[in-house]
């Protein structure tokens, strides 16, 4: 399980307390978890501050109170959506300058008590801010230990190999990742789902692009949209209203039906399971619904039932 699942910590500190936070964390650890995922912006929306760093704050804590685990997990956290003023997102997004770059990185290790991250993500595309004056600021942080990997989240296709292009002429660390939402419903072409950022929806772009770039990961934020796939009293939102969608249901319980799991698995297993290596970054409010996903990225799919999700819409 160990990079097929990542635990979403962004509502930790805020919708979810500390209390229940730290029962997460130390459950998903002990069933051999090691990714977990945050931002430095997590989750000022939520926060009567209006600003974020609530999440990194409690798994600061956490790691403080287990000595030891810090070798056990591996961290992911964002730079590059923090509001600059309350209340005015995403019009005052900090963005992805040098010195923001340089800043969110001291203050994100600060928060989390560490002194480096394993993943550090542009959280989204800088419209101002050179790709180059990115790329390099990004690479100071690896050459100087403070973060291993580097990925690009919500991103669109032509950024992402711009981006590895001027990392390679340059010498530089380039993005080994990508982070969009993914999931096994698709919305209705020319909408925009209500989950993601402009460019954060995978698309087949996005697929065919990582299957000709094997080096490259695919981590998967919202990958259950929020519950509705089982929820009754969380509807699926309009942009999946459509023929589609009642297909690819109709397959989703015939093989959790055959697997004795739910949807929330099947889905899993299948982001998780093909060919294309996939991280599903979920995110849980109680014990019960972790140790349900663990289940679902551990659930393994026969050659025929894979082909019939697949082939299902």
């Amino acid at each position: 399980m160990t990079d097929k699942l990542a635990l979403g910590a962004m509502l930790f500190g805020t919708a979810t307390d500390e209390r229940r936070s730290f029962e997460l964390l130390d459950r998903f650890v002990d069933a051999g978890g090691a990714w977990i995922d945050t931002a430095n912006c997590y989750a000022f929306w939520e926060h009567p501050s209006g600003f974020g760093g609530q999440s990194e704050e409690v798994l600061g804590r956490w790691l403080a109170r287990r000595p030891g685990v810090r070798d056990r997990v591996r961290i992911s956290t964002k730079v590059g959506c923090e509001p600059t003023e309350a209340g005015r997102f995403p019009e005052t997004a900090e963005g992805l300058s040098a010195s923001v770059v340089a800043n969110g990185i001291e203050g994100s290790l600060r928060r989390l008590g560490t002194d480096r991250v394993d993943l550090y993500w542009a959280h989204k595309p800088d419209p101002v801010t050179p790709l180059e004056e990115t790329v390099a600021a990004f690479d100071k942080l690896v050459s100087a230990g403070l973060v291993g990997r580097l990925g690009g989240s919500n991103y669109p296709v032509w950024q992402v190999e711009r981006a590895r292009q001027i990392a390679r002429a340059g010498g530089h660390t380039g993005f080994t990742a990508v982070q969009q939402h993914h999931t096994y419903l698709r919305p209705l072409p020319g909408t925009q789902p209500t989950v993601v950022h402009r460019f954060g929806e995978v698309s087949d772009e996005v697929v065919h692009y990582l299957e000709h770039n094997r080096d490259m990961a695919l981590w998967a934020y919202t990958p259950l949209l929020s519950g509705r796939y089982t929820r009754a009293d969380k509807p699926l939102p309009a942009e999946y209203d459509h023929a589609g969608t009642t297909r690819r249901l109709a397959v989703l319980d015939e093989v959790a039906a055959e697997t004795g799991a739910d949807r929330n698995q099947v889905v899993l297993a299948w982001l998780t399971g093909g060919d294309l290596a996939v991280t599903a970054i979920v995110g849980v409010s109680t014990v019960e619904q972790l140790d349900a996903a663990i289940a679902g990225v551990s659930l393994e799919l026969t050659a025929e039932q894979r082909q019939r999700l697949d082939e299902a819409a």
